[in-house]
């Protein structure tokens, strides 16, 4: 096996040292400048004592000109001993189970064909108290250090703690925008703490890059073993094959993607055709593709990039924890998360319950997961009182990556909302296209899937059920660049049986100085006033 090792720090030899009746150390502050105040001392002279000096700053020194950052990281790594581990076990197994695989080996369901979860080492990690990893984590925050710069990587303990920081294939991945959403809030909701979690704002646009890293990296690490892995497949709405194609071209391993034809917009299938992937356009859905791969990766050397590969799960679970971070580790009330193949509402749920079991926080956030109506197995299931789950055949929906009828995490999903006092909601097309006019139109550019999102918000708002003090974080999860078409549509008033009530077409306006002023003044006379 190849070696491993694991540093919570960069700069020291320092070991860790395991909790007693005192405090650890806390890790290394971030390495910020700061202003100066001084205090005056109080006296019954006079004049006042002069002011102490400020202290000089040290800054870290530069690392030399030969050598890179991932070099750096290795002569300061080189001295710590590899403390975590983690391993797949059938997920939400009996306690008794003792079934286990080693995360190097090449493995997707567990004995019984069921799904599989990544399970880490908690009696290790406990050893640190919450207030360690909280500090330890916001250290990272914004460095370049390899690869704690990563939002996914600054958590490697809780994500791959074994894999050596030479096998990481990372863009810095994560540490995504967590914005108040002010207007949007006030004017359509009432609502003061709105928050959205922008994860399209990522290295391909959205946030299934932070389970790629993981999964690459650790294929990345398989393949300098002599595992018999010749390359990495997917099928896709669109976004895995994006964030798939861009991070193996990274690691220069060849990706092989699955597409439904005609099912997903241009900039999503012009992505894995740039970086280099072997893209085959299938005529079927989604999940005719999912079937495809399962089939094809079972028989070929190809590794399985699908979520149903629980090692994406734990890249994604880091978008929860830093929502934490942005938040001063205060816990939100709510968090709403579009969902398709429904790997993404466990990955947060995880995330979540991760930092209340290691004591981050004391309660996790009730949690609700958002479909569209035309794909909506998981609300018709939650609708029927989770009795008996019928898979169906998703209908086309503008929200095109979580056009799924038969998600592969059903019952992780399940597990996630049961045991978050979680909500279901849907959204038909109208609706969420809506959604979306009426957040671009507060100075948002959302995706589609953020619009579905929103929907399920508006309508638990309005049924009281979410607050108007309530802090909600809505989780974006893809830009909104990537459906331009669906956007022009709407404001064209060009999708059938569609009102398109917010839409703004142009104004076509003959070029003389006498039309302009009329048009301007009858715009300027509605325009709202302060």
């Amino acid at each position: 096996m190849a070696s491993s090792s694991s540093s919570l720090f960069q700069s020291s030899p320092l070991s860790l040292k395991p909790k007693t009746s005192t405090p650890p150390v806390p890790p290394p502050k971030p390495h910020f400048l700061k202003p100066h105040f001084f205090r005056i001392k109080a006296s019954t002279q006079s004049t006042p004592s002069p002011p102490t000096p400020p202290q000089p700053i040290v800054s870290k020194p530069r690392r030399p000109a030969d050598e890179n950052i991932r070099d750096e990281a290795r002569r300061n790594n080189n001295l710590h001993a590899n403390l975590f581990s983690a391993k797949y076990v059938p997920f939400n197994a009996d306690p008794s189970s003792t079934e286990s695989y080693s995360l190097d080996e090449i493995v997707y369901r567990s004995q019984s064909g069921g799904l599989l979860d990544v399970q880490h080492d908690m009696a290790a990690l406990k050893k640190y108290d919450g207030r360690y990893w909280r500090e330890l984590f916001d250290s990272r925050v914004g460095k370049t250090t390899w690869p704690y710069g990563s939002g996914v990587w600054s958590k490697k303990e809780w994500v791959l703690p074994e894999i050596d920081g030479d096998d990481i294939i990372s863009a810095f991945e994560g540490n995504s925008n967590l914005f108040w959403a002010e207007r949007f809030g006030k004017q359509f909701l009432g609502m003061s703490d709105l928050w959205v979690k922008h994860c399209g704002i990522s290295h391909t646009g959205s946030f299934k890059d932070l389970g790629m890293t993981v999964l690459v990296s650790q294929v990345n690490r398989l393949r300098k073993m002599n595992r018999p892995v010749v390359g990495v497949g997917c099928a896709s709405t669109g976004d895995t094959s994006a964030a798939l194609s861009a991070y193996c071209a990274a690691a220069g391993i060849p990706s092989i993607v699955f597409l439904p034809a005609n099912r997903i917009s241009i900039a999503q299938l012009v992505q894995p055709i740039a970086n280099g992937a072997f893209v085959l356009s299938l005529d079927t859905d989604f999940d005719g593709c999912m079937q495809l791969i399962r089939e094809v990766t079972s028989e070929l050397p190809i590794y399985l990039a699908n979520s149903l590969n629980s090692l994406r799960l734990e890249g994604q679970k880091t978008a929860a924890i830093e929502i934490l971070q942005q938040f001063d580790w205060e816990v939100p009330d709510w968090v709403i998360v579009p969902g398709g193949n429904l790997g993404n509402i466990y990955a947060f749920y995880k995330g979540f319950h991760m930092c209340k079991e290691l004591g981050l926080v004391d309660r996790i956030p009730r949690l609700v997961c958002a479909q569209a109506a035309n794909a909506n197995p998981l609300y018709l299931h939650y609708k029927s009182g989770w009795k008996n789950f019928k898979a169906i055949r998703a209908n086309t929906t503008f929200a095109s990556a979580i056009q799924i009828g038969d998600p592969v995490s059903i019952d992780r999903a399940v597990y996630a909302l049961k045991n978050s006092n979680g909500i279901v909601e849907e959204a038909t097309e109208e609706e969420l296209m809506d959604a979306m006019a009426q957040a671009d139109s507060t100075g948002m550019f959302i995706c589609p899937h953020t619009g579905v999102a929103l929907t399920a918000l508006i309508k638990l708002r309005k049924s009281g059920v979410i607050g108007p003090a309530d802090r909600t974080v809505v989780v974006s999860t893809a830009h909104g660049l990537k459906f331009t078409q669906s956007k022009i549509d709407y404001h064209s008033n060009d999708i059938k049986d569609m009102a398109c009530r917010y839409a703004n077409p142009p104004v076509q306006v003959k070029a003389d100085f006498g039309s302009v002023m009329d048009v301007l003044r009858k715009y300027l006379s509605k325009a709202p006033k302060h």
